[in-house]
């Protein structure tokens, strides 16, 4: 197994990047939160990493930290989701957001995700509700709620789930909870 790749990146695609290790080139399919760490091309960085074996192909994928491979590698327990739809999960939900769906059991924001329906975000949340554990709830509840607004006002001003969810991402964690405060924050993100 490669557990961790260091180099530098050569090239940067939407859903990759070339880390170049003592003169190979590895193509690292990587979530979103890694691509906005780099500068593009030439930038160093350390992946932790998960190899997917099938027959016709040997597969990368790279995380900024253990706990984000930890969390690819659990929803890849789930029957029907493959690394290429775990990869689309974390490029649109954080961490914290994921966790809060399960453990709250909310599959209508796993259907935020392309390419995830409502019977595959509720087999999500059956499969994953014991495995996955959040320790408090309180905070990120009610910012899921109030993100959950904010996304469908963008929505409603035409951006995609995919951009809405990135502009979201962008607020900070210290930003008011108003709702009028956190869409001008998030269309910030867009200028």
């Amino acid at each position: 197994m490669i557990d961790v790749v260091s180099g530098r990146a050569a090239s940067v695609g939407p859903n990759w990047v070339v880390v170049m290790v003592g003169g190979v080139g590895l193509r690292v399919f990587v979530p979103r939160t890694v691509l906005e760490t780099l500068d593009g091309p030439g930038h160093a960085l350390t992946l932790y990493t998960h190899l997917a074996v099938r027959e016709d192909a040997l597969t990368l994928y790279g995380f900024n930290d253990q706990d984000e491979r930890t969390l690819f590698e659990t929803l890849l327990t789930v029957s029907g989701v493959g690394p290429r739809l775990a990869i689309a999960i974390l490029s649109t939900l954080s961490s914290d957001q994921l966790r809060s769906a399960v453990g709250r059991e909310e599959p209508e924001i796993l259907t935020r995700v392309p390419g995830i329906g409502k019977k595959v975000a509720h087999k999500i949340v059956f499969e994953l509700k014991d495995k996955l554990v959040l320790d408090t709830f309180e905070g990120l509840a009610a910012a899921s709620d109030l993100d959950g607004d904010v996304l469908a006002t963008l929505t409603a001003l035409g951006y995609s789930i995919v951009e809405a969810q990135a502009a979201i991402q962008s607020i900070p964690r210290d930003a008011p909870e108003e709702l009028e405060e956190r869409v001008r924050l998030a269309l910030e993100y867009f200028t």
